[in-house]
């Protein structure tokens, strides 16, 4: 997975491909889903949520430049794949879940894989961890539309934001920084995923 679809995205950070090579990635997805787990392709997780394939995932770890310091939020974290890799590469690692079966399921993985530096809490996506806030990284793992205030107000200053906007079928990732107490956005590369529950734009009412 890493030499056929990370390193030939042009990620080639060591902490990244280190981490990467060192979690199983298999333990993280559903028992079906097993067999698929290292192929060029999101892994469904149920429900309608999906694990990023393993290209999109790295390049979003290496457009936020971690630091081994870094103080982490993961928005819809799933079955904890993401709380793992990014364990290994930070501080500290806080993983919002809304699915409390995916949240146990993947407190226990955690766990029973060592990472000691990730904590698990179960409640809904858009609200993030206002208790543990700020942040300096917040890794959004799933698609948006639309991004509440009260989730990038945990971000620290200076600290980076990464999310897939999508509109209709096309999504973009995207990095935002925050200076000056408001969050300025960059293009970073195109990629897409089914919008997470809570970041959906409000439709419009119409007679």
């Amino acid at each position: 997975m890493v030499d056929t679809q990370v390193r030939p995205s042009d990620v080639t950070k060591f902490p990244i491909i280190a981490a990467m090579l060192d979690i199983p990635r298999e333990d993280f997805v559903p028992m079906a889903a097993r067999p698929v787990a290292y192929m060029d392709a999101p892994v469904p997780l149920g429900g309608g949520r999906e694990m990023p394939e393993a290209r999109t995932f790295a390049k979003m770890l290496d457009v936020l430049d971690l630091d081994i310091e870094d103080e982490v939020l993961i928005v819809g974290g799933g079955l904890g794949y993401s709380a793992a890799v990014l364990a290994r590469m930070t501080a500290s690692v806080v993983m919002v879940e809304e699915d409390e079966a995916m949240a146990a399921e993947a407190e226990a993985t955690l766990s029973a894989q060592g990472v000691d530096n990730a904590a698990v809490l179960t409640g809904p996506l858009a609200e993030g961890a206002p208790k543990a806030a700020p942040f300096d990284v917040i890794l959004i793992e799933g698609g948006v539309e639309t991004l509440p205030e009260a989730l990038t107000d945990q971000l620290k200053e200076d600290g980076r934001i990464i999310a897939l906007f999508q509109r209709g079928a096309l999504g973009e990732a995207r990095l935002g920084h925050r200076v000056g107490g408001r969050v300025t956005w960059r293009y970073a590369f195109n990629a897409g995923a089914p919008v997470l529950p809570g970041f959906a734009q409000a439709q419009a009412f119409t007679f």
